[in-house]
């Protein structure tokens, strides 16, 4: 007989020990953080054995907690590659979220090349501002605008942020001073980890960041 703990209070310890908040692991599972709390409670209970050390707001893993996070996170990763093959390869377009900015002043003047050299792809593109939490699944890939830290997202640089750099390029703006100021955001091609290996997913990474080095060397 298998001798397992309850899967909610697991995947509340893997997250709580994995940021060292049970506020951000809250954050991350959608739940409150009494309730990560409460089902950390529950399995140190059930194991018998302490695998936080709580001192007022800080928050460490004892020997035996940081012993079984290595353990359990391999197994979670696992279980979300399976589960992202079973209900996801090859299953439908590529669906893509993106900035409106940027879908109209950059990736979708380009998108025929892509088509040419993937004919065989489908890919959805969804034009929005919203930010993209990525346990939402309606959404692949993302472009977004930031400095590339997003949790539970793999984040790739395609540019860093300029003042409208096609239309400046094809003289439809005129720049009247040659000073720029300093912008620390970036455009960024995101998606779950988990979606690395998928063929369109790697198809349109290549694509777009090949794209991106062209624009960049012009």
């Amino acid at each position: 007989m298998r001798r397992i703990p309850p899967l909610g209070a697991l995947r509340a310890f893997e997250a709580g020990a994995r940021h060292l908040s049970f506020t951000r692991a809250a954050t991350e599972l959608r739940v409150t953080q009494a309730a990560i709390s409460h089902q950390v409670r529950q399995l140190e209970d059930w194991l018998g054995v302490s695998l936080f050390d709580r001192r007022g707001h800080a928050l460490t893993l004892t020997a035996r907690g940081a012993a079984y996070l290595r353990e359990l996170t391999p197994v979670f990763e696992r279980m979300s590659e399976a589960t992202t093959r079973l209900y996801a390869h090859e299953q439908g377009p590529l669906r893509l979220t993106v900035l409106p900015s940027f879908a109209a002043c950059w990736l979708l003047p380009r998108l025929e090349r892509f088509r040419k050299q993937h004919p065989d792809l489908e890919l959805y593109v969804n034009s929005s501002e919203a930010l993209w939490d990525f346990l939402d699944d309606r959404f692949d890939v993302g472009i977004r605008s930031g400095l590339g830290r997003w949790t539970g997202l793999k984040a790739e640089q395609l540019a860093t942020e300029r003042l409208a750099a096609d239309d400046l390029k094809a003289g439809r703006l005129v720049q009247p001073f040659k000073a720029v100021l300093p912008n620390d955001f970036s455009y960024w091609l995101v998606h779950p980890r988990p979606l690395t290996g998928r063929r369109d997913v790697a198809a349109f990474k290549a694509w777009v960041l090949e794209e991106a080095r062209s624009d960049a060397g012009a």
